[in-house]
């Protein structure tokens, strides 16, 4: 059970004021989860959200037209999704900027209108927070922060199963947006809540979201427990931490420092910034060293893995329609062949009728 309504904090948007659940961190690293839990304790989706697939069965809560904004907005900067160097903030051109942010509050406006608390994941709204940020600026809109923590490896062993990628580039990346979560969350309410606690035991993980919110979460009672009992179950632990974070060169040694701080946050144990930052700086070394060959081929290769979606969605559509025409060609006849029986029938019986 969930602490009592009278131990629990009381939500500090009941008087109106809009507040938005961001949900951060890397891909694969359980932000699904968590914000599948938001979701059906009273935090809302977007109109459009991503449907699941053979990678995520239950679904990615995620809004897809956001997501698709955001790589444009990451290939605007010279970045891409899985660039390891996309902590910092990728920057457009200044002359740009307001056209982008223009774009972010119209989206949302469309995805969220009508919602007092709306719920937005979407992994590459971590490396963009500051551009967001302005957009919830415009829009005159709080923002809470959970941020899942899942083992580096962990997340390294899934991203390879779907996307091939080399385990020493996804903690790297994991790594990237990680430093990106804390840094850009510092001066917002925000809870740290571990993975594989969630699916063991999501009320103690509730119980610290709503302590470091300092509100309750909008709409948690009994049907909606009972639906989060049904929805986190231990068959969502897919992936397993495997090998040693050592074993990887300069990329395991920053992805095992930035994993103990995260490790320690998400017990309410936190050191401080400052090793977070130093691990910051020796990524930024790294990103002075090779990031002018590394960034401009992940924004290149995005840009083709976009390209080939949309060529693959149009042809999907244009089968679709294609199979809408034939079944009304094939309708069109049936009823040919049902009026031509009519006819036939009506021919017949005049003939009969005039003696022919």
């Amino acid at each position: 059970m969930i602490r009592s309504a009278t131990s629990r904090p009381t939500d500090s948007a009941a008087d109106g004021a809009r507040t938005a659940y961001l949900v951060l961190g890397m891909h694969r690293s359980g932000t699904s989860a968590v914000t599948q839990l938001l979701s059906l304790a009273g935090a809302e989706l977007p109109q459009n959200v991503m449907p699941g697939d053979e990678h995520n069965a239950q679904g990615y809560f995620e809004p897809w037209r956001i997501a698709t904004f955001n790589d444009e907005r990451l290939r605007a900067a010279g970045s891409a999704w899985d660039d390891v160097f996309s902590y910092p903030c990728p920057a457009v051109p200044a002359e740009d900027a307001a056209i982008w942010r223009k774009r972010a509050v119209a989206l949302f406006q469309e995805e969220f209108a009508g919602r007092r608390h709306p719920l937005m994941k979407d992994p590459r709204v971590t490396v963009l927070l500051p551009f967001w940020r302005q957009a919830f600026d415009d829009l005159g809109l709080a923002a809470r922060c959970v941020i899942p923590v899942r083992h580096p490896l962990a997340v390294a062993g899934s991203l390879a199963r779907r996307d091939g990628f080399a385990i020493e580039k996804s903690v790297l990346l994991w790594s990237a947006y990680m430093l990106a979560a804390e840094a850009y969350s510092r001066d917002l309410p925000r809870a740290f809540v571990g993975y594989d606690q969630v699916l063991s035991d999501w009320r103690g993980e509730v119980a610290r979201i709503e302590q470091a919110h300092g509100a309750a979460l909008p709409k948690l009672g009994k049907r909606a427990e009972r639906e989060i009992d049904a929805a986190l179950t231990s068959e969502l632990r897919h992936n397993r931490a495997e090998g040693q974070l050592a074993n990887l060169g300069w990329a395991g040694e920053i992805a095992a420092a930035v994993y103990d701080w995260f490790a320690a946050a998400a017990r309410d144990a936190a050191p401080g910034p400052a090793a977070l930052e130093a691990t910051a700086a020796a990524l930024a070394e790294r990103q002075h060293e090779v990031g002018a060959l590394v960034s401009p081929a992940a924004r290149d290769l995005d840009a083709t893995r976009s390209e080939l979606l949309s060529l693959r969605q149009t042809l999907a559509w244009e089968r679709r329609e294609l199979e809408v025409l034939k079944a009304r060609v094939e309708q069109v006849q049936r009823d040919w062949w049902a009026q031509k029986g009519v006819m036939d029938e009506a021919e017949w019986a005049l003939d009969k009728i005039l003696g022919r």
